[in-house]
């Protein structure tokens, strides 16, 4: 398993508020002028001369990416690549100091989520002048929830590169013991599974909860009951709609069927009580799939991975992933698109998705779509499938902020100290003052 979806950056925290992100970047001997980035016509070409690529992420030691790096510089002797790496949970402040500090990378594998965040304060470039001219990269083949991650303002500013869905996971075998063939298909069925698979005086829990991850698991019963984050034109709070309230009252209840010990975990650390059987349903991205494999092979063949049970609104998931984005002042924008070019070319999308350890999925429908990725990694094809029902994060800049109040509310909500209701109407007053600065 490469990485997991369960720790989420705190998007633009770290960020310097109301100052202009002006950046720099190391360059090779031949220069982009600042004035021409992505704004060039035709096929883009290869430096006549020797030009470096700073590329910031927290996957710059792993195999497959030094791997596409070295091919790329067979492919482009010009161009070489300079991984500047850091550990995936202090990525977003080291990246937003070095944005502050005038030291931005030329281009950087980021949450996917923070795309707009920077693209919102000028960080970025627009990537469409460069999308018009490559014979690669087709921005109507990538999932629309994908594209909404890395869309600002109409335009896009990043390259959606890898990503995945929230399942079901549920423990066969549990399933078997109280008499349940198959995962529940309805929020009806998916309480009363969990309350006939919990048995609190021996220590068995039908589901299991986060509450300092609430918000983000509780949006796909959001959306499955029809409602939204945000309105439409993006300036007003919605989660507070009666459809909202709905979703948080059936959320909530369900902590009654969660072990109390692990209501303080994360997803991650939550993983145990799965393992060992003391839960039988799990909500989680696609990277759970890869952490039962990695670390309880014995467990194998007790679980199994199904979509999501539906609300009245039908089908609806959460996804999460990463982008590639290029940084705004950067010297050599031309080779930083070849690069960019290059890691989306469908064979290096599933060599660093599906064909890998890993449990990513990648973010174009055609791949996803491919027979390929069934025979290569089949427990993703659940996932794989429920792409089409993914509904993309919030493109509001300022949402972030808001959200870390509506997990605090939705917190003490499943700890009993407020109704799911109160959670809501409290998090919309604190969050709309925030949203109409």
């Amino acid at each position: 398993m490469r990485f997991h979806r369960s720790w989420r950056a705190p998007v633009g925290a770290a960020l310097v508020l109301g100052l202009a992100l002006v950046m720099a970047s190391c360059g090779g001997d031949e220069q982009t002028p600042e004035s021409d980035v992505g704004t060039g016509q035709g096929p883009v070409k290869d430096p006549a001369t020797p030009q470096t690529v700073t590329f910031f992420s927290w996957v710059g030691n792993e195999p497959q990416m030094k791997k596409m790096a070295a091919e790329f510089t067979k492919k482009h002797p010009n161009i070489t690549i300079k991984f500047e790496n850091a550990p995936a949970e202090q990525a977003a402040q080291v990246l937003s100091t070095r944005i502050a500090g005038n030291n931005a990378p030329d281009v950087a594998y980021v949450n996917a989520i923070d795309t707009t965040d920077y693209a919102a304060r000028g960080a970025l470039v627009d990537l469409g002048n460069y999308m018009e001219r490559s014979e690669v990269v087709e921005p109507d083949d990538y999932v629309e929830g994908f594209k909404t991650f890395v869309t600002w303002d109409g335009k896009m500013w990043g390259l959606p590169f890898d990503g995945e869905t929230t399942g079901l996971f549920y423990r066969t075998d549990r399933f078997a013991e109280v008499g349940l063939s198959g995962p529940p298909k309805t929020w009806d069925e998916f309480q009363q599974y969990a309350e006939k698979l919990t048995d609190k005086a021996k220590g068995k829990y039908g589901f299991e909860m986060f509450a300092s991850e609430s918000a983000f698991y509780w949006y796909p019963w959001l959306y499955q009951a029809g409602g939204t984050t945000l309105s439409e034109d993006g300036k007003d709070i919605a989660f507070d709609s009666p459809e909202g309230k709905k979703a948080a009252e059936f959320y909530v209840n369900l902590a009654k069927y969660s072990p109390p010990d692990y209501l303080n975990s994360n997803s991650y650390d939550g993983r145990v009580a799965f393992a060992q059987g003391d839960v039988a349903m799990y909500v989680a991205g696609a990277w759970f799939a890869g952490t039962l494999a990695d670390e309880y092979p014995k467990i194998n063949g007790k679980w199994a991975a199904a979509p999501l049970p539906e609300g009245e609104a039908g089908c609806k998931t959460t996804i999460a992933g990463d982008s590639l984005v290029m940084f705004s002042q950067t010297k050599v924008s031309d080779a930083a698109w070849l690069w960019m070019e290059f890691l989306s070319e469908p064979k290096n999308l599933a060599d660093w998705t599906y064909k890998t350890e890993g449990t990513l999925l990648p973010p174009t429908k055609s791949m996803l779509e491919s027979p390929d990725l069934a025979k290569e990694k089949p427990v993703l094809k659940p996932f794989a499938d429920l792409m089409a029902c993914g509904v993309g994060s919030v493109s509001n800049p300022k949402f972030p902020r808001i959200e870390t109040i509506l997990n605090e509310q939705l917190g003490k909500a499943i700890y009993g100290e407020q109704t799911a209701e109160q959670a809501l109407d409290n998090a919309a007053q604190q969050g709309r003052p925030i949203l109409a600065r």
